[in-house]
């Protein structure tokens, strides 16, 4: 399937060709993850054309010219894990560059790779399937076989579809509330200003281990925005922070 590594690209090349456009307000990270998030919807369409044309196969069973498929699928399965080679060196070093400040949980993952990945591993599984059903036909006589592996691959395809539907979603509709970071800017206000009460808190993210946060808070101190916002500097992964401040006095604060 060249056509998943294409539509990567492509997002890739929309994203830096309009880099400097600036209608998009946090850049066109998110380009890339559309691109993602398209990919785990054609995996679902393979996923069910699979499972469509095994159940078809195990109806009504067709000839197999086992050793001739034999030699495709092992041809099909060690161009795909030269690509999936070459695609893990740089979906490694992606998963390497968080920045740890709490037990190394902020990793940089880039989505519209791992679809990519995905799509060649999806392919390597199906072959490997592929050659097991063929060997098991040709030496047991169970036609069978193929069509139950293209099952099983169809089940497969399906799991990592779902998973990189999810993890892109998330992204793209901004739910990155259950992120770390929510709660280390929680933490960080806590421990600078324990009067301090956060009455209002938003936390999306804008890029590869990126985040943007607005926050308002109710105080009775004399510290100012800036200062709010300086303590949150130790957070790296936070490049856009709005920090709104109200100040009541501490009578009335109490009271409150």
């Amino acid at each position: 399937m060249p056509w998943p590594l294409g539509l990567s690209v492509f997002a890739y090349a929309c994203a830096r060709r309009f880099a400097t456009d600036h209608r998009f307000t946090f850049g066109t990270w998110k380009i890339e993850i559309l691109g993602g998030y398209t990919s785990a919807i054609l995996l679902l369409c393979v996923a069910a054309l699979m499972a469509f044309q095994s159940i078809e196969r195990l109806i009504t069973p067709l000839p197999i010219h086992y050793s001739q498929a034999i030699v495709l699928a092992v041809l099909g399965l060690a161009v795909n894990l030269i690509c999936a080679w070459l695609l893990r060196g740089h979906h490694s070093h992606d998963h390497g560059h968080g920045h740890d400040h709490h037990g190394g949980h902020a990793h940089h993952h880039d989505l519209n790779l791992r679809a990519a990945y995905l799509h060649v591993l999806a392919d390597a599984a199906t072959s490997v399937f592929a050659i097991v059903a063929l060997v098991g036909g040709m030496l047991f006589g169970a036609r069978w076989l193929d069509p139950m592996m293209g099952i099983v691959g169809a089940i497969l395809v399906t799991v990592w579809a779902i998973g990189l539907l999810r993890d892109t979603g998330k992204v793209l509709l901004d739910a990155e509330m259950d992120a770390p970071v929510v709660e280390e800017v929680r933490e960080v206000i806590a421990a600078y200003d324990p009067t301090a009460i956060i009455t209002d808190l938003h936390v999306w993210r804008v890029g590869k281990g990126k985040f943007a946060c607005v926050l308002s808070i109710v105080t009775h101190g004399r510290m100012s925005a800036d200062d709010y916002r300086n303590q949150l500097a130790i957070h790296e992964e936070l490049v856009h922070v709005t920090v709104e401040t109200t100040t009541i006095p501490s009578d009335d604060f109490v009271q409150a």
